[in-house]
């Protein structure tokens, strides 16, 4: 089996951007020493909490800064760009660095509606079946605009997803297929199940590829892994209240963050009419709704996460695992990402 690292270049507490850009720089240098296949960085916008909103320059960067491991979009969130441009800036990046360049591609914004218009400025729909297919046209020069340094540059694609839209696409055109899976993991066993029985082979893959996205949090102990792992749930938390930070240190467990969340709630606990809403309610769905999120996460010492690993793989058949990791501080996270490609290589 295969592991890799997706970033989303997010900022610690107290962190600048240009310090989360640096951290993401070298997470990239060490999972190169560690022998990660690929390294992926995502594409977000109007988030204050995380710096991947150029994401090719991030890639560029990166790729500079490494010698061996393949560098991609995690992924290029397709309606907001103009095909042409992301043949260009990819074909540049591919002839710079050679048989190093993935290009993911999502269908969602990766922000708010509002934002996703000021990025685009049109009022075209995005159809991105036919943009997807547009784009590889620029790689292989069969479109009538060319694309120069792109034509003819092999620059794999992989279609990103979070629902089974996706995988009829990746499997109509027979591309690899990435599952986000680390925050939206609903779907993923259906997901899967479709872009495998409609897979049909293609001049660059000729049987399906599944990566599935996942987070973790690896120590020596079970006990110092759950207590990493603290962060996410703080950021998850966040997320689900709307009230998004950076990365936060970790506490000793997860009902400490939401005892916070609990009492931020009951100090803010919305009327409706002569209606008062309960906290406590509030607090359960948040938390519902953030442990599904949560739900492929593997969190422990090496045995502990070799045994959540073999249970994902009885749920569902992959060929290679995408990890995120909201790990606060730096050493912890090499760490942890050590110690899971320790495990990677006993499966």
């Amino acid at each position: 089996m295969k592991v890799s690292i997706l970033n989303l270049a997010p900022l610690r507490k107290d962190n600048k951007y240009r310090e989360a850009i640096e951290n993401m720089i070298e997470l990239a240098q060490k999972a190169e020493e560690l022998g990660y296949e690929r390294y992926w960085i995502a594409e977000h916008h109007n988030s204050k909490s995380f710096a991947s909103s150029a994401t090719q320059i991030l890639i560029d960067q990166t790729l500079a800064a490494t010698k061996k491991i393949r560098v991609g979009s995690g992924g290029v969130m397709l309606p907001n760009h103009s095909p042409y441009i992301v043949a260009e800036q990819y074909g540049t990046l591919a002839t710079l660095y050679p048989d190093r360049v993935d290009l993911g591609l999502g269908r969602a914004p990766g922000t708010d509606m509002e934002t996703a218009q000021a990025l685009r400025r049109t009022e075209r729909t995005a159809d991105f079946p036919n943009e997807v297919e547009e784009l590889a046209g620029y790689f292989e020069d069969i479109n009538e605009v060319h694309a120069y340094p792109a034509a003819g540059v092999k620059v794999p694609i992989y279609i990103l997803g979070s629902s089974t839209d996706s995988a009829h696409l990746a499997a109509k055109l027979g591309l690899p297929y990435a599952f986000a899976s680390h925050f939206a993991p609903g779907m993923l066993i259906e997901a899967v199940k479709i872009y495998r029985d409609e897979f049909k082979p293609s001049k660059v893959l000729d049987k399906p590829y599944v990566i599935v996205g996942a987070n973790a949090y690896l120590a020596d102990t079970n006990e110092e892994a759950k207590r990493l792992s603290t962060t996410q749930t703080q950021a998850f938390a966040d997320l689900v209240s709307n009230n998004l930070r950076p990365l936060q240190p970790p506490v000793d467990n997860d009902e400490m963050v939401w005892d916070k969340v609990r009492e931020a709630d009951t100090a803010n606990v919305p009327n409706f009419g002569p209606v008062k809403f309960n906290a406590d309610d509030l607090i359960r769905r948040k938390k519902q709704v953030a442990d599904n999120m949560a739900r492929v996460t593997f969190i422990g010492d090496k045995e502990t996460v070799k045994k959540q690993i073999n249970y994902l793989q009885e749920q569902v058949q992959f060929e290679e695992l995408m990890i995120n990791s909201y790990i606060y501080d730096i050493k912890a996270q090499y760490h942890s990402f050590k110690l899971l490609k320790e495990v990677i290589e006993t499966l």
